[in-house]
């Protein structure tokens, strides 16, 4: 069969130039969607009088055919039929002859393809705020386990304060929040239709968008046939959504790969979450940490790929745009992270002791000292740097805080008394965190019962959408 657009056309397409210009390699991960809009456009053909009945349901048959042919893996996509829609339209002509010729009638493949990508990504972004779901319910189930355990809380990866590890892990919690609440947002934006803008500026024939869009789910039709065709915001919405969740992801990972390792030793991940050496038998590596660490490069460069792309665009659809599918490549490193980081949380074993040793050999309760200065009437700046040099002493002398008496407290400030050693306690200068949003385990547990309130929300939305 010739090219289903080669009327004009004098010459056979040069075979370098199909298979540069071709999509099939990747867009044929959008089988599922461009059926599931085809059949929409076709049953409207038929409600509006476009298509006779019979033809209607002859070419519906045909698309449900040739979509359980793609299934099965029956179906051979050519490089020669360019993309997704030409390979399929071609199958269907195949399967019950030139009526799939009109299936095309009233449309283009400008919005044919933006519709399949609104539909591939409405259903992906319900899947990811799934997935961080999950991932929060794992770090909330560490973090009520870890209550009552305290480790050194870091500023430029030095010690600073003692802090409740459930307060680390609810600050991802927080992160991961936003993240959901973004892919959410941008859903409002994703679940629009594009189909019946045509190439640029709408069709000759009586169609009716309203019912496509409530066939397929979508709350609305694109105002403007040139914006339709041409509107790749919504993925550049969902790339900088997910390089933002890959950020976090990122994040997260160098912390555990930190403190897995010897010279922290705060964490052990579970056996069927790292892998070892071909070498040193002894090696225990995080490799899916590290990884994620690592893909979160291809996120970025996707987002700055397709923006670079659209910057200088004039209107309307551009073959450029075809890049925009490239982009599929975060689906699915994104999918993949996420799948593996909610189980490896939940299965991460606490070293609490050695978290709490660390916690007493550093000075990181070296603020509380110069709070309780301050609240003998000292300055602050003279407390600082009373304190200071308290450390320093200690530092000269291989001691911590708690192992000075209180004449060697003294000997740097008259103010200093036996109530010392009580705030210095690792409990006390946690729990003096009193305050919204702080480290005390009063506000840790009050935060978690308000983050367990908001994914109940979240829950129901992806409920809703599902």
């Amino acid at each position: 069969m010739s090219k289903l657009w080669g009327g004009r056309f004098t010459k056979q397409t040069n075979h370098l130039v199909e298979e540069y210009t071709a999509s099939i390699n990747f867009d044929k991960a959008l089988a599922e969607e461009d059926i599931q809009g085809s059949l929409a456009h076709v049953t409207m053909l038929g409600k509006c009088g476009i298509l006779p009945a019979e033809d209607v349901e002859t070419i519906k048959e045909g698309l449900i055919t040739v979509l359980h042919k793609i299934r099965a893996g029956e179906v051979e996509f050519s490089v020669s039929d360019e993309d997704i829609h030409m390979n399929i339209e071609k199958n269907l002509i195949e399967t019950i002859g030139p009526v799939g010729g009109k299936l095309h009638t009233g449309r283009s493949r400008n919005d044919q393809v933006a519709t399949d990508m609104h539909l591939y990504l409405r259903e992906r972004v319900v899947g990811f705020v799934g997935m961080l779901h999950s991932l929060q319910e794992a770090l909330i189930g560490q973090a009520k386990d870890n209550l009552d355990t305290i480790v050194p809380g870091y500023t430029h990866l030095q010690r600073a304060q003692p802090i409740l590890f459930a307060h680390h892990l609810m600050a991802y919690v927080s992160m991961f929040q936003r993240d959901a609440e973004r892919l959410m947002d941008s859903y409002k934006r994703i679940n629009v239709l594009p189909l019946g803008a045509g190439a640029l500026a709408g069709t000759t024939f009586p169609i009716d968008r309203h019912f496509v869009a409530e066939q397929l789910g979508f709350d609305g039709v694109y105002e403007n046939s040139l914006d339709a065709v041409s509107d790749r915001d919504f993925i550049v919405e969902f790339l900088a959504a997910a390089s933002l969740i890959m950020t976090h992801l990122s994040r997260l990972s160098e912390e555990l790969v930190l403190w897995s390792s010897t010279e922290f030793g705060f964490v052990e991940l579970d056996d069927a979450f790292c892998t070892g050496s071909s070498i040193m038998p002894q090696k225990k590596n995080p490799d899916v940490p590290e990884l994620v660490r690592g893909k979160t490069g291809r996120v970025y460069g996707n987002l700055i790929g397709l923006l670079t792309v659209l910057k200088s665009l004039p209107l309307a659809y551009n073959k450029d745009m075809q890049e925009d599918k490239e982009g599929m490549d975060t689906v699915a490193t994104l999918e993949g992270a996420l799948q593996l980081f909610a189980p490896m949380i939940a299965t991460m074993t606490v070293n609490k002791g050695r978290m709490r040793q660390a916690v007493n050999q550093d000075f990181s309760n070296a603020t509380d000292i110069a709070d309780f200065l301050v609240g003998e009437g000292l300055p602050f700046r003279q407390a600082h740097e009373v304190i200071g040099k308290t450390v320093l002493y200690c530092i000269q002398n291989g001691k911590y805080l708690l192992d000075l008496t209180i004449d060697e407290f003294r000997q740097f400030s008259p103010l200093f008394d036996e109530r010392i050693y009580d705030v210095l306690q690792p409990e006390a200068v946690v729990n003096a965190r009193n305050v919204y949003g702080g480290t005390a385990s009063n506000q840790v547990a009050e935060a978690i019962g308000r983050s367990e309130k908001v994914l109940e929300i979240t829950e129901q939305w992806i409920t809703n959408r599902g």
